[in-house]
C-alpha cells in the first residue's frame, strides 16, 4: 500500500522523492568534489543542469524549487550585509564606490560596442544587452565566509561595489524598458526617486528599531530565527515595490541587522547553518536547472552570441578588478579575489534578460514576435552564467586560500591565552555571562569557557545540589546552541570565595566574571564580598556584570577610563575586553577619560577599527552626572582599580551605590585589572612616557587585540 502511493515516474512529481533526491545531491556533491579539488558550489550547479528539465529531466523546476532557490539567493545577500565589518565598510566606502563604477562601466562599454558593431543591434538594445553582464552575483561569497575573510578589505570593497553595480544595472534596465514603453519622463524619475528613498529609509531606519525591540522582548530562539526570515523577505518585498531587485532589499536588511546579530551569537549560528546547508544549495541547483546545452547546437548564432557575451563579461570584470587593484595598491591575490567574487552572473542577469525577452516590439511577416532581447541572447546568457560561475568558483577558491594563508602568517605570536572563569549562583546570570565572555574575547581565542558552581554545604543538601546542576546544565545548553566550548565545574569548598580562588589557581584563569542578579542588584552583602573577598585575588582581571537586556540590543557603551589607567600594568588586557565587546556585539563605544589617555585610545583605533568617540573627562566626581545621561538601550562600563593601585580614584568607592540607585534597569560592567605579578608599574615603564612612540603601542595592540 505504501509503495503504491509513491509514483516512480520522470520527471519526479512526488514531493517525498523530489526532496530526498535534492538532499542527496546537497550531501554528496561537496563530499565527492572536494576530493578532486572542484568547488562544491560548481558541483551543485552542474548537478542541477544534469537533473533539470533541460538535462535528464529527473526533476522539474517547479514553484517549490523556485521558492527555495529565491530564498537561497536572498540569504546570500542577507549574509553579505550581516557579516560585513561596518567600520571597515565605512572606511572603504570610496573604494567600494570606485570599484562599483569600474565593474559597471567597463563591462557596459564593452557590451555596448560588441552588441552594436559585432552583433548589429540598435543602440537601445545594445545598452540593455550590455547591462546583462554589468551586474554580478556574489555566488562564491560562502567560500570567503567559511575562511573567515568577510572582514578582509578586498571582500569589503567587492561587497560594497556589488550593490552599486547591481543597482546601476537595474536602473539601466528600468530606463530602457521605460523608453520602449514611452514612460521616461519627469513623472517616471520622480516616482523612481521617491520610491527608492522611502524604501531605503524604511529598511535602514525602521528595521533596526523593530529588530532591537523584538530581540529585547522575545527570548525564544526559534521565534527570533523566524523573525529574521520574515525581515529578509520583507526587505525583498519592499525593494520590489520600489522598483528594484529583491536582492538589494535583502542586502540592506543584512546591514540593518548587522549590529543586532553578533557574529558569534546563537542566532547567527542558526542563520549560517540553515542558509549554507539548505537554502543556498537549493539556489545553486535551481540555477543549474536553467542551463540547456542543446540550445548551443541548434543554431550557430546562439553560439556566437554566447561567446561574445561570455568573453566581454569576463574581460570587463577582469579589467575592473585589475584597475581596482592598481588604484588602491592591493596585493595580486586580493585583486584575483575581487575578480573571483565579481565575475559570476546569475540573479540580476536573469532578471534583465527575462524582462527584455518578454518585451515584444512587434511581429514579423510570419507572425513571430520581435523581442527587445531575442532568444539567442536568452540562451547565450545561460552559457555565460555557467562559465562565469565556473570561473568564479575556481578563482575564488584559489585566491581566498592564498589571502587567508597570508593573513594567518601575519598574526602576531600568542602573548598568552585568555582563560575565562564564570562564577554562577543565579540561573538568570548564566546566559548573559557566557555571552559576555564570548563577545569580549578575541575571535582567535578557542580556549573553553569555564562555568563554575561552588557548593558550600554537604552533599546531603539536595536543593543546593539540584540548583548547581541546573546552572551547569543551562550553561551547557547555551554553549551548544552557539557552538561555544563550555567546561562546567562543580566544586565543594568551605565558602564561595575560597572555592573561586582555588579554581582560578587550578585552571590558571586570567579573567573572572561574576554576575549580579537583576532582582538583587548591588546589595550590601555583595559589595562587602567584592571588596573583602573577590578583589583580594590579584591573579585575575575581574568583571562584575549586571544584565537587564541582551548585549546585542545595546546601541552604545559608555566607557569610563581612570586618569592613570595606562600606568596600570595589566590595563590593556581589560581594555581589549571592552574593545572586543564593542566590535563583536556591534555597539558604539563612547570613551571618557583624560586628554592624554584619549590620544592613546585614538592611536589604537587607527590600528584596530571600532565605532568610537572620545570625550574628555578628568574629574571622577562628575561620574554621577554622566550616569544620569545614559539612555535606554545603552550600557555603562567602568575600568576600576583596587585601593592602592596607581589608577585608583576615591570616587570609585561610590560607584556601586550610584549603580544601585540609577541602573536598576540598565546593563553595566565594572572591570578590575589584575595586579599579579606586581600591582604598579614603575615610572620608567609608563606608557605615558612613551606616548609619542606609537610603535610600542602598536606592538602591544597586535598582541592583545587579535
Amino acid at each position: 500500500m505504501l509503495l503504491s502511493s509513491i509514483h516512480f515516474s520522470l520527471p519526479v512529481e512526488d514531493p517525498l522523492l523530489k526532496f530526498l533526491l535534492i538532499l542527496v545531491i546537497i550531501l554528496l556533491a561537496p563530499l565527492l568534489l572536494n576530493k578532486i579539488k572542484i568547488p562544491h558550489l560548481l558541483g551543485l550547479i552542474i548537478a542541477g543542469a544534469l537533473i533539470g528539465p533541460n538535462g535528464l529531466d529527473v526533476l522539474p523546476r517547479d514553484s517549490s524549487v523556485v521558492v527555495l532557490g529565491t530564498t537561497g539567493l536572498l540569504f546570500i545577500m542577507f549574509l553579505a550585509g550581516l557579516e560585513i565589518d561596518l567600520e571597515e565598510f565605512k572606511k572603504n566606502k570610496w573604494k567600494s564606490m570606485t570599484f562599483g563604477l569600474y565593474t559597471f562601466s567597463l563591462p557596459l562599454a564593452l557590451g555596448i560596442l560588441s552588441g552594436h558593431f559585432l552583433l548589429g543591434y540598435n543602440w537601445l538594445t545594445s545598452i540593455l544587452f550590455a547591462s546583462i553582464f554589468s551586474s554580478h552575483t556574489l555566488i562564491a561569497y560562502p567560500m570567503v565566509s567559511q575562511l573567515n575573510l568577510v572582514k578582509n578589505r578586498a571582500v569589503n570593497i567587492t561587497v560594497g561595489g556589488t550593490m552599486i553595480t547591481d543597482i546601476m544595472a537595474l536602473l539601466v534596465l528600468a530606463v530602457c524598458v521605460g523608453i520602449v514603453q514611452g514612460e521616461v519622463n519627469t513623472a517616471f524619475w520622480t516616482q523612481l526617486s521617491i520610491s527608492m528613498a522611502v524604501f531605503a529609509a524604511v529598511v535602514t531606519v525602521g528595521f533596526p528599531i523593530l529588530g532591537r525591540w523584538f530581540f529585547k522582548k522575545v527570548d525564544d530562539k526559534i521565534a527570533q530565527f523566524i523573525f529574521v526570515m520574515v525581515m529578509i523577505y520583507l526587505g525583498g518585498l519592499f525593494a520590489a515595490l520600489a522598483g528594484i531587485e529583491p536582492i538589494i532589499g535583502a542586502f540592506l536588511a543584512g546591514l540593518s541587522f548587522n549590529r543586532l546579530i553578533p557574529h558569534s551569537s546563537t542566532l547567527m549560528n542558526r542563520i549560517n547553518f540553515v542558509g549554507n546547508s539548505l537554502f543556498i544549495p537549493f539556489f545553486l541547483i535551481s540555477v543549474g536547472m536553467l542551463i540547456d546545452f542543446r540550445a548551443f547546437i541548434k543554431n550557430f548564432e546562439t553560439i556566437k552570441v554566447a561567446l561574445i557575451m561570455t568573453t566581454m563579461a569576463m574581460a570587463g570584470k577582469y579589467l575592473a578588478s585589475v584597475a581596482t587593484q592598481k588604484t588602491f595598491r592591493l596585493t595580486r591575490d586580493e585583486g584575483r579575489l575581487i575578480f573571483g567574487l565579481s565575475t559570476a552572473s546569475a540573479a540580476a542577469t536573469l532578471a534583465a534578460v527575462l524582462v527584455g525577452y518578454n518585451i515584444i516590439l512587434g511581429e514579423t511577416e510570419s507572425g513571430e514576435p520581435i523581442r527587445l532581447l531575442n532568444e539567442h541572447i536568452l540562451n547565450g546568457s545561460i552559457l555565460m552564467i555557467l562559465v562565469s560561475c565556473t570561473v568564479s568558483s575556481f578563482t575564488t577558491q584559489k585566491s581566498a586560500a592564498a589571502v587567508a594563508a597570508k593573513e594567518q602568517s601575519q598574526l602576531p605570536e600568542d602573548s598568552g591565552k585568555r582563560r575565562f572563569l564564570l562564577a554562577t549562583y543565579y540561573e538568570s546570570t548564566v546566559e548573559p555571562l557566557i555571552n559576555l565572555a564570548n563577545y569580549a574575547r578575541s575571535s582567535s581565542d578557542k580556549e573553553p569557557i569555564y562555568v563554575l558552581s561552588v557548593l558550600t554545604h554537604s552533599t546531603e543538601d539536595v536543593l543546593e545540589e539540584k540548583n548547581a546542576q541546573r546552572l551547569l546544565n543551562k550553561a551547557t545548553e547555551v554553549g551548544a546552541a552557539a557552538e561555544i566550548t563550555i567546561e562546567t565545574v562543580r566544586r565543594y569548598d568551605s565558602d564561595v570565595i575560597h572555592g573561586i580562588g582555588n579554581e582560578i589557581k587550578e585552571h590558571n584563569s586570567t579573567d573572572l566574571f561574576i554576575g549580579v542578579a537583576p532582582e538583587r542588584g548591588f546589595s550590601p552583602s555583595f559589595v562587602y564580598n567584592l571588596y573583602n573577598g573577590y578583589l583580594r585575588n590579584n591573579r585575575v582581571n575581574i568583571g562584575i556584570y549586571h544584565a537587564q537586556q541582551p548585549i546585542s540590543t545595546i546601541a552604545t557603551n559608555h566607557v569610563l577610563i581612570p586618569p592613570r589607567a595606562f600606568d596600570q600594568k595589566h590595563f590593556l588586557e581589560v581594555l581589549s575586553l571592552v574593545w572586543n565587546l564593542s566590535k563583536n556585539a556591534g555597539s558604539k563605544a563612547l570613551f571618557y577619560s583624560t586628554e592624554q589617555n584619549l590620544k592613546i585610545l585614538e592611536s589604537i583605533r587607527r590600528k584596530k577599527t571600532v565605532d568610537a568617540e572620545f570625550i574628555v573627562l578628568s574629574d571622577w566626581n562628575l561620574v554621577e552626572e554622566l550616569c544620569a545621561k545614559i539612555k535606554p538601550d545603552e550600557a555603562f562600563i567602568s575600568v576600576m582599580a583596587r585601593p592602592g593601585d596607581v589608577s585608583y580614584q576615591t570616587a570609585m568607592h561610590r560607584i556601586p551605590n550610584i549603580l544601585q540607585k540609577q541602573f536598576e534597569n540598565t546593563n553595566y560592567l565594572l572591570l578590575y585589572p589584575r595586579q599579579e605579578p606586581s600591582s604598579t608599574t614603575e615610572p620608567g615603564n609608563s606608557l605615558h612616557r612613551e606616548i609619542k612612540d606609537y610603535q610600542q603601542i602598536t606592538d602591544l595592540v597586535e598582541k592583545l587585540f587579535k
